[in-house]
């Protein structure tokens, strides 16, 4: 369903980004892979490369505009061409509001959204030349209803819906969509971290009674890469197994 297509996905050392990549690969793209750990990223495009795929990793960190703008030179420089972006990085400094520190807040932000929209920004480029194009930007749950604790994670999740909307209809003339992909709760190294009996309090709240995993997440990015989607943008796709209706 992607042949021929180039990828990007930032984020993509672990996680949903590893996961959407293995995904994107499987479905016939070329794939670069960024992190800001290069080691890591590195090993999943090598186990990528190792059943048959083409990925390449780049050591990045996004929420830097000039090493943002180097990833998408990187496709280029490798592919020629850029088809797809996976806006995945993200990373949380939780804490109530009055214990939270502007630093945190500014890194919440810096990364989540502003590193989002350096990488959207430069890819719109190529896209915006080739008259084709996918973005596909993943926020969260949280982005839409809130949850203590994390109020720069929400506003910079929240801000990327926003974001993602507003850009939609910028580039929707010239035949590139841009969607959200809003996980919930997903068995990564941030879910196994929370209190055992919050699990199991969250799984009852669930309608489908468990956790996603991050294949759940990545199947919903390849198809919002694919042809299938073409007629989709400015919206927000849940993965959440039922949690929130909103």
């Amino acid at each position: 369903m992607l042949t021929g297509k180039v990828a990007i996905v930032t984020g993509a050392s672990r996680g949903i980004g590893a996961a959407t990549a293995h995904v994107l690969c499987n479905a016939g793209a070329k794939v670069i892979l960024c992190s800001r750990s290069a080691e890591p990223v590195a090993e999943v495009a090598e186990t990528l490369n190792s059943e048959g795929h083409t990925a390449v990793s780049v050591a990045a960190d996004i929420s830097v505009k000039s090493e943002a703008e180097s990833v998408i030179q990187a496709a280029l420089d490798q592919f020629s061409q850029l088809d797809i972006l996976v806006n995945n990085a993200g990373i949380i400094r939780d804490t109530l509001l009055v214990r939270l520190k502007d630093d945190d807040w500014d890194a919440v932000l810096q990364t989540n959204l502003t590193g989002t929209m350096y990488c959207t920004r430069a890819a719109m480029r190529p896209m915006l030349r080739r008259k084709s194009g996918r973005i596909i930007n993943i926020s969260s749950l949280v982005g839409l209803v809130g949850n203590a604790g994390q109020s720069n994670y929400a506003a910079a999740k929240s801000g990327v819906i926003g974001f993602t909307r507003s850009i939609a209809k910028e580039v929707g003339v010239r035949n590139i969509t841009a969607n959200v992909v809003a996980p919930g709760f997903i068995a990564t190294d941030m879910l196994t971290d929370l209190d055992p009996e919050y699990q199991e309090y969250t799984i009852k709240q669930i309608p489908l009674r468990c956790f996603g995993n991050a294949y759940d997440v990545a199947h919903a990015v390849s198809f919002l890469a694919t042809d299938d989607a073409r007629y989709i943008t400015g919206h927000v796709l849940r993965v959440d197994g039922g949690l929130v209706h909103v």
